[in-house]
């Protein structure tokens, strides 16, 4: 069993790969449809109105993950958490994409492709955090 803190084969390329896919998407999403490609606020509005490009969205995220993973032939996601510690933790980025007003899509990608001040505090803000929990984790 491979542990939680380790990359498996990970190349820039496939980062650059996912990037750039992710940004594709998000400005098609601008283009066709005038919508910012954050996730939670996708996802938190989904009781609104004119919902069908919102679940189309999100069908495709999903199902073009799940597509890749079987094209690549990549072993099964494994977690040494017990369930109930994904569920919190997924708790937990919920609550702190509602407090940040956005997620690292919402932020990162959008946000600062179009120089706005608060997706950078935002994104510089879940830089160190991501940075101090690694440290806590590997070193604490």
């Amino acid at each position: 069993m491979m542990p939680w803190n380790e990359i498996v084969n990970f190349t820039p390329i496939h980062g650059l790969a996912g990037g750039a896919l992710l940004g594709l998407g998000a400005a098609v999403l601008l283009l066709f449809n005038g919508r910012i490609a954050g996730f939670s606020g996708i996802i938190s509005s989904l009781r609104v109105r004119n919902n069908l490009w919102k679940l189309a969205f999100i069908a495709g995220a999903l199902i073009s993950g799940t597509v890749l993973h079987q094209a690549l032939n990549l072993p099964a996601p494994e977690s040494q958490l017990p369930a109930s510690g994904l569920i919190i933790a997924g708790l937990l980025v919920g609550f702190g994409t509602r407090l940040g007003n956005g997620c690292t899509s919402g932020h990162g990608v959008c946000g600062l492709s179009r120089f706005s001040l608060r997706s950078l505090v935002a994104v510089m803000v879940f830089m160190a955090s991501a940075m101090a929990t690694v440290f806590v984790m590997r070193h604490l």
